[in-house]
C-alpha cells in the first residue's frame, strides 16, 4: 500500500493505516527531529503529535506535494511549537551537540567535525542545509516543510554553505 493509499484510508478512519505510516516514517522523524529537539524524551512525543495531527487532518491533504514533504512539514511545525513552549531546549541543544561530538561511539572523526560544524549554525539555516543534503529533499519540498518561500530556502542555504566552510576551516585550524 502507497504512503497516498494510507492516507486515503487514515481519512476514513483507519487506525491500521495509520500505525503503518507511523512505523514507517518513525526512525525517519527521529534522526530528522533530532537535529531540531536533541533530547530524545520528547523526540517521540513531537513524533506522536505529528500523527496526531496527520490523524486529525488525513482528509485535507492536498496531493500538491509528496505525503512525506507533508508529514516533515507538520513534524517541522510541531517541532517548533514544542521549541518554543520548551525554551529550556534551546540551551540543550548546544550541550547536547557538544556531548554527541565529543562521544566516542562516533562513527567517524568525519562525521564528529561535521556535526560540530552544523552545530554552530542557526536553526533555520541547520535544517535547510540537513533537509536537502542529508534527507535529499528538493528545495521546493524544503519550502513547502518549513513554510518559507523558495528564494528564502535558496539565500538560507547559500548562507548556511558559507558559514560552515567557516567553522569547518575553523575546527580544523585552518
Amino acid at each position: 500500500m502507497s504512503d497516498k493509499q494510507r492516507l486515503a484510508s487514515i481519512a476514513q478512519g483507519d487506525r491500521r493505516a495509520l500505525e503503518e505510516l507511523y512505523l514507517s516514517y518513525h526512525r525517519r522523524l527521529a534522526g530528522f527531529l533530532s537535529r531540531l529537539a536533541p533530547r530524545s524524551e520528547n523526540l517521540d512525543e513531537i513524533i506522536n503529535d505529528t500523527f496526531m495531527v496527520v490523524w486529525q487532518h488525513a482528509g485535507k491533504f492536498r496531493h500538491s506535494s509528496q505525503v512525506s514533504t507533508w508529514i516533515f512539514g507538520i513534524a517541522y511545525r510541531v517541532a517548533l511549537k514544542s521549541l518554543r513552549q520548551h525554551k529550556r531546549w534551546r540551551a540543550a541543544s548546544t550541550d547536547a551537540q557538544s556531548e554527541r561530538a565529543t562521544n566516542p561511539h562516533q562513527q567517524t572523526e568525519e562525521y564528529e567535525w561535521l556535526n560540530r560544524g552544523l552545530g554552530r549554525l542557526s536553526h533555520e539555516h541547520r535544517l535547510s542545509l540537513m533537509l536537502a543534503y542529508h534527507w535529499g529533499h528538493s528545495i521546493q519540498d524544503v519550502a513547502a516543510m518549513t513554510d518559507s518561500p523558495v528564494g528564502t530556502v535558496k539565500a538560507r542555504m547559500y548562507h548556511a554553505r558559507i558559514k560552515l566552510r567557516s567553522h569547518l576551516n575553523e575546527l580544523r585550524g585552518i
